[in-house]
């Protein structure tokens, strides 16, 4: 496997930038996600990558290779990539041995070699069994698993997938999830990941690229996103959280517990401000305590496992927190935050 770099890749299309200037470097065998919301251009890098789109900027690079740039494009076919599409694009003609098979015998693969790849495939995604069926005798998921079989059959050096669990409903996406996550630990295989939807991101990927508007927002690993994000977007992008305007402090620095209830005294309108993004569960109730901040419930969600409580601190900011039992609505209580980060300015 080789290494695979997106050196300042730019897309437009009809004059109007999709992609600006992305650069990315993705290591051998790593579960990358490329994360946003719709229309961010994720897609389009997917589509880049396999292929199917060139590139209006910058240059692609598999190894060696030079796959795409403004003069070269190695065609689909000649790259050995792999891609498992949302819609799972299966003939509903074909048995799941003849769906997997199919890029083999494109291929024109020797019948006794082809037969034992489709098994080997097969046994990965733990559909051995099905092997007979047509696609309209299986459920959503299992179909999901026979376009993963067949991405695989070829021996791709990178797998790309569309949003492959965007059409199944909640319990088939978290199975799924254990699927691609079994799946990558056996293969090793290079999977590069589209998706709108944070938690599979989160639960999937070694490293995520969070994308806006066809730019770079960050990239980093999960609990680098989570723990340190770069700016305000970001921070109510990713997880769950307060952004609250305190006294000026430095950008993108870790602030203590006691810091933070000093910033937020300090914090008035007349002056300079930053932002410092508070997690959930850093929120801790207290009993009377002089240090604590005090502040009024505003509403009290029940969520199964626990109680979601939007808070009002005295100047009207509002924080979000986690409580084990309910609480009243526009009682007075304290609380302690225990850290915060602090955000660039520029949203």
């Amino acid at each position: 496997m080789a290494r695979l770099i997106l050196d300042g890749v730019e897309k437009s299309f009809h004059g109007a930038p999709v992609v600006k200037g992305l650069s990315l470097t993705i290591e051998p065998g790593e579960f990358v996600a490329l994360l946003g919301p719709s229309g961010c251009g994720k897609s389009t890098i997917l589509r880049m990558l396999a292929g199917f789109e060139n590139v209006s900027g910058g240059q692609i690079i598999h190894g060696e290779d030079c796959l795409s740039s403004s003069t070269r494009h190695v065609p689909t076919e000649e790259r050995n990539f792999g891609m498992v599409f949302q819609s799972y694009a299966l003939w509903p003609h074909m048995t799941v041995k003849e769906n997997v098979g199919y890029p083999l015998k494109v291929q024109k693969t020797p019948t006794a070699e082809r037969n034992k790849r489709i098994n080997d495939a097969l046994d990965i995604v733990q559909l051995k069994e099905y092997a007979d069926r047509l696609p309209a005798q299986l459920s959503g998921g299992q179909r999901q698993r026979v376009a993963l079989a067949r991405s695989l059959v070829t021996e791709p050096d990178v797998v790309l997938f569309d949003e492959p669990l965007a059409n199944l409903d909640r319990h088939l996406r978290a199975t799924m999830e254990e699927t691609f996550r079994a799946f990558h630990k056996r293969t090793g295989a290079t999977m590069v990941y589209v998706t709108h939807d944070q938690s599979e991101a989160m639960s999937l990927a070694d490293k995520i690229a969070v994308l806006n508007k066809g730019q770079l927002v960050q990239w980093g690993t999960p609990q680098e996103l989570y723990a340190r994000p770069r700016n305000t977007w970001l921070a109510n992008f990713i997880g769950r959280g307060s952004v609250l305007s305190v006294a000026a402090v430095a950008p993108s620095q870790y602030v203590s517990g006691t810091n933070l209830h000093e910033l937020i005294r300090q914090h008035s309108l007349d002056k300079a401000s930053s932002s410092v993004l508070v997690r959930p569960q850093d929120i801790h109730f207290v009993s009377a305590d002089d240090s604590a901040l005090a502040v009024s419930v505003h509403s009290c969600i029940f969520r199964g496992e626990r109680y979601d409580i939007e808070l009002t601190l005295k100047d009207g900011q509002r924080l979000l927190a986690y409580s084990d039992a309910p609480m009243t609505l526009a009682s007075q209580q304290q609380v302690r935050l225990g850290q915060a980060w602090s955000l660039e300015s520029v949203s």
